[in-house]
């Protein structure tokens, strides 16, 4: 019943206006402005919907993932444009300096970074 059904993903932010900066200019997504909140369109022409929520409270894991050809391009990009990465030293999750997290195993490489609102996004480079 549902193999066949379009999908797009959501979550909430807590100011519109801000996200939309972010996402159309630091990150260079398609941004629609919807009555109901953003629609986002990406390069596969997946749909991400963003939606206000004045007491929103952003997840403790990734809620969006973009995968690339090169993590570390990508990420000096968009330090270029102000973003920046996560750092984490602690167990299995280590970072370099530029906050890219490579390993024998699963993806090549991942960068976790923040939107304006706390929501926690990535760029990974899948293992060829």
């Amino acid at each position: 019943m549902l193999r066949e059904a379009k999908t797009f993903s959501s979550f909430s932010v807590k100011d519109l206006s801000t996200a939309k900066t972010f996402y159309s200019e630091v990150l260079g997504l398609d941004v629609a402005q919807r009555p109901e909140g953003l629609e986002i369109t990406t390069g596969s022409a997946a749909k991400i919907f963003l939606y206000p929520k004045p007491d929103h409270t952003p997840a403790n894991f990734t809620v969006l993932n973009f995968v690339v050809s090169d993590v570390e391009a990508t990420v000096d990009e968009l330090a270029q444009r102000g973003l920046r990465t996560e750092k984490y030293d602690h167990g299995d999750l280590k970072t370099d300096a530029k906050g890219i997290m490579r390993g024998d195993r699963g993806p090549k490489a991942i960068a976790w970074f923040r939107d304006p609102d706390g929501n926690f996004l990535s760029v990974v480079e899948p293992r060829e």
